[in-house]
């Protein structure tokens, strides 16, 4: 394990993706709606697995929207640390054991009554994604478990839009937030997906206002949720008048910035296959931030995170398979 100061420090659900190639058939008898991202009560999670499991193979892969991306950019050499709640179970060691393989540090205790949260991920065979999560333990996070000395020698903290949601994981973000800002790092902030942004849209809008985001990550649709504006034009100008740097992904049209009153836009990456969408915008955002931390320019960011997505599309599973290049 690289014991140097990690780079990005990380927090985010800790969550086990529970992956499976499901025809559409099945999504219709288990009442879930294709495409879309949904939270799972206790009692609905047990029943999914259930019928997961008895339809054929599964497959059982750490993920988390941070922790995805820090896979992606410890894959890209930097250095980083998560902050995450698992269970003290078997998914919970399996989490612990993919960081550890991965250079990523991750000591935060486990809790000691919740599961470890699940995030079932059903691929048709169009490549389409359909996610249904349990946070359980991800949700428990505390202050108390920051790593406070992480954050203070980090260039970059990253936060999850996933985790800003409940009152107990909000308040340990913005104790993160406090700490960073003490030290003057970089603060990045990814919505994550649509689902994060009913209830919490206002919130998150306060904090971008404040001054406690220096970069946020979206893709166009949350770029049209969190601004009310449904024109992209005007939802980018509107972006960018609270944010720095904000970066928006656009699938296959590719990814903007708009920096120092710039905008900047690159294409997509052309992959050699779409086999499954699953963790494209977490590795954009990895390579963004690895890139950005080397000292790259907003082009090379851009270019550097297009690469990184495309280079997860062409199998199952939301993290890079072997180290990448900047």
């Amino acid at each position: 394990m690289n014991r140097d100061p990690a780079q990005i420090v990380a927090l985010g659900d800790a969550i086990v993706d529970v992956l499976a190639q499901r025809g559409e058939d099945f999504l219709v008898e288990c009442g879930v709606l294709k495409g879309t991202m949904r939270l799972l009560a206790d009692g609905e999670a047990e029943t999914l697995a259930r019928a997961m499991a008895d339809s054929g193979a599964v497959e059982e892969v750490p993920g988390g929207s941070a922790a995805n991306s820090l896979a992606g950019a410890a894959a890209l050499g930097a250095r980083c640390r998560f902050i995450g709640l698992t269970g003290g179970d078997r998914l919970g060691r399996l989490f612990k054991r993919h960081m550890a393989d991965l250079d990523i540090a991750f000591d935060t205790p486990a809790h000691d009554s919740a599961p470890t949260g699940r995030c079932f991920i059903l691929v048709t065979p169009d490549g389409e994604r359909t996610m249904q999560t349990s946070p359980a333990a991800s949700h428990c996070l505390t202050a108390d478990a920051l790593d406070e000395d992480a954050i203070r020698g980090c260039d970059t903290l990253f936060l999850e839009g996933y985790l800003w949601g409940p009152d107990t994981p909000r308040a340990a973000m913005r104790r993160a937030i406090e700490i960073a800002r003490g030290e003057g790092r970089r603060i990045a902030f990814t919505l994550s997906d649509s689902i994060a942004l009913p209830g919490r849209r206002d919130s998150i809008l306060q904090l971008v206002r404040d001054g406690g985001v220096d970069v946020l990550f979206a893709n166009e649709y949350e770029a049209r949720l969190m601004s009310g504006i449904d024109d992209f034009d005007g939802a980018m100008r509107f972006l960018s008048d609270i944010c720095p740097l904000p970066v928006i992904t656009r699938g296959a049209a590719g990814a903007v910035a708009m920096s120092q009153g710039e905008l900047i836009a690159r294409p997509a990456a052309r992959p050699d296959a779409i086999v499954d969408t699953t963790g494209a915008g977490d590795q954009f955002a990895a390579g963004f931030l690895a890139a950005l931390i080397a000292g790259r320019d907003v082009v090379q960011c851009l270019d550097t995170g297009a690469r990184n997505a495309a280079a997860v599309l062409g199998h199952v599973g939301a993290r890079p398979l072997k180290k990448m290049e900047l």
